[in-house]
């Protein structure tokens, strides 16, 4: 039998968050609720839940924030937010932040639950999250974002290399086209976009892995379609707050 789907409702308006969540029940989800951005914030990172919906004004702590914050905790969580009509620089912003879609206010249930089953559909290809991954030299602490080598020397990791090595650890093996890397990690339509940012943050990568660049072993090159993580040795656990 199918595991119930559960949803996280983040909406401080009781009937709007009273309609989602019957709505919800009624097709089948499982839901969990909060009715502001503080009881959400701690519930958005440490309950057990398949997808958020965010509402981004809310009271004590603004969505976008809550958002925020999710992302450096579990960077795969899928979130939808629930955005006014004239919030279109807000709608923005949750999208760089790594938000997965958007529905604007007043919405109707059916497009809602359209657009949480399309949502959950995607996620579940998601790779999991990877806390550490193994290296021919030591290791990198993704919690940490640091490199560990078998030298005793660290290395610190940048937010976007952080993601960028999680990323790529996660689908070890697997060539990865710079189209999806903008997509998946820069989370960037990446049509027309240049891709040289690409090339560049590969080779800062390499260089604090101490991945040969004449030779990789780790990052390696597949001229014409991209690049793969050549180590099969990414451990994963599982994310802060997740049973």
């Amino acid at each position: 039998m199918d595991k119930q789907r559960k949803i996280l409702v983040v909406e401080d308006d009781s009937s709007i968050r009273q309609g989602i969540v019957d709505a919800l029940k009624f097709h089948g989800y499982a839901v969990i609720e909060a009715k502001n951005g503080t009881i959400g914030a701690e519930m958005a990172v440490r309950a057990d839940y398949d997808l958020l919906l965010l509402d981004l004004v809310l009271p004590h702590r603004d969505g976008l924030d809550i958002l925020r914050e999710l992302r450096t905790v579990r960077p795969a969580q899928p979130a939808i937010l629930l955005t006014a009509k004239g919030d279109e620089s807000d709608r923005v912003q949750g999208l760089k932040l790594g938000a997965d879609d958007y529905v604007v206010k007043p919405f109707s249930l059916k497009e809602l639950l359209a657009r949480i089953e399309a949502v959950l559909r995607r996620s579940a290809e998601r790779p999991s999250d990877v806390a550490r991954v193994n290296l021919p030299s030591g290791y990198a602490d993704l919690a940490r974002s640091e490199i560990v080598f078998t030298d005793g020397t660290r290395t610190e990791l940048s937010e976007r290399e952080n993601e960028l090595l999680r990323y790529f650890a996660a689908n070890s093996g697997r060539i990865i086209a710079r189209d999806e890397i903008l997509s998946r990690v820069w989370r960037i339509n990446p049509t027309g976009v240049e891709t040289r940012t690409i090339d560049m943050h590969i080779a800062r990568l390499r260089e604090k892995l101490r991945d040969d660049p004449e030779n990789p072993r780790v990052l390696v090159t597949v001229r014409g379609k991209g690049y793969k993580f050549a180590v099969d040795a990414a451990v994963t656990t599982p994310v802060p707050g997740k049973k």
